[in-house]
């Protein structure tokens, strides 16, 4: 009985390997051919898309100064206290928009409306005053007329009435001048833009001069940059600028050179270069900026990066041989960076019209042999040509 089981299980054992066997297709001709080269040393064949290539072509490659700086806002208000007054309520948080006129802060103005009320009752005492020199004016102009008072009294009121008429006007400027204040104790926006940073709260005491809060136009933004003063003397009103802000990961920003300083700072030795924006603009003020004005243009040979190895101090990328049907290893002499596209400056080790792998990996060998794939379109014609049943579906 156990033999027969045995027996049973050694047969049905080999029924599975034989299925097994049937079902597990015979692996390609290539595939061991490449293995076997793999175990020799030998380089492996590598089919090649015409999507992995690209061919070496003379750009424009914009070089010129470094300049470095920040994002500022052209217009924008440093709000402060023109009266020492507590602060009663600040009425815009930061980065609300406010309108032009709209009330940003109230002091209290309970001191100062004292000082009104004064002025303008000094006001109505100065008048009364000279209403009543100018009447005894009058009377002793008509009693003057008949002989009746003398001179010198009539040149006495005279000069009384001059004095109320002084005091008059100078009530008057009193009284100016403490609306004025009354008027201080309420703090507008200067024009429409956004509350950038505010400095006080309810309760605070706003002396003279006490900043209370900042406001910016952020549709006014500018790139207020500093050049090396060595350099300096590229630099023109009209040039181009590329930049990248901090924050903005890789996006590139342009602008235009508006106004050159006429002197370098004192301790840097930098010239501020002011640089208008054009294009999308950014919405934050203070952001470091770097970039390079294009000062000069010159037409060279540009690789990308992504086609470029390095291996310590060498760089070189993999080029279609003559024929193609091998890869050769090409040191290169690489140059200045286009801060706009990335690519870099060729000196040496490639010729226009080249073809090198858009993104070799660390596998490839130099001399090692390659297939160039027809393009899809002409595979697909050369498909339908051989099968013409195939045109038909």
């Amino acid at each position: 009985m156990l033999r027969k089981t045995l027996l049973v299980l050694a047969i049905a054992s080999a029924l599975a390997a034989c299925g097994k066997s049937d079902k597990e297709p015979a692996k390609p001709a290539t595939a061991t051919a490449q293995a076997d080269a793999k175990k020799d040393g030998k380089p492996v064949q590598l089919l090649v898309q015409p999507e992995d290539v690209l061919t070496v072509q003379s750009n424009a490659l914009a070089s010129g100064p470094v300049i470095t700086g920040s994002i500022q806002p052209e217009r924008k208000a440093d709000l402060r206290a023109e009266v020492s007054a507590v602060v009663l309520q600040v009425l815009k948080e930061n980065g609300e928009p406010v309108k032009r006129g709209d009330v940003l802060v109230k002091l209290d103005e309970t001191s100062i409306r004292d000082s009104l009320m004064s002025a303008e009752a000094s006001v109505r005492a100065a008048d009364q005053a000279f209403e009543q020199s100018t009447r005894a004016l009058d009377r002793l102009k008509t009693l003057r007329a008949s002989g009746m008072t003398s001179a010198q009294a009539l040149d006495d009121a005279e000069v009384r009435r001059n004095t109320a008429q002084s005091e008059v006007s100078a009530a008057r400027s009193r009284l100016a001048a403490a609306r004025q204040q009354v008027g201080r104790t309420v703090v507008r926006a200067p024009f429409d833009g956004i509350v950038s940073d505010r400095k006080v709260s309810a309760g605070d005491t706003a002396a003279i001069g006490k900043e209370l809060l900042k406001v910016i136009d952020p549709t006014s933004m500018r790139y207020e940059g500093r050049v090396s003063a060595d350099k300096i003397s590229t630099v023109k009103v009209g040039q181009r600028v590329s930049y990248r802000i901090n924050g903005y990961g890789d996006r590139q920003f342009t602008g235009v050179v508006k106004r050159i300083d006429p002197a370098a700072n004192e301790v840097t030795r930098q010239v501020e270069v002011l640089v208008g924006l054009t294009g999308e603009q950014p919405r934050v003020s203070g952001l470091y900026a770097e970039g390079r004005i294009d000062a000069e243009t010159s037409s060279v040979l540009m690789v990308p990066e992504s086609a470029l190895v390095k291996s310590g101090d060498h760089t070189y990328a993999w080029k279609i041989g003559a024929g193609g049907k091998s890869l050769v290893k090409a040191d290169l002499g690489i140059g200045a960076r286009d801060q706009r596209t990335g690519a870099y400056e060729v000196k040496s080790g490639l010729a226009a019209g080249d073809l090198v792998l858009r993104a070799p990996n660390s596998s490839l060998k130099d001399g090692q042999a390659i297939v160039m794939a027809a393009p899809k379109a002409q595979a697909q014609a050369l498909a339908s040509v051989g099968n013409p049943g195939a045109q038909g579906k």
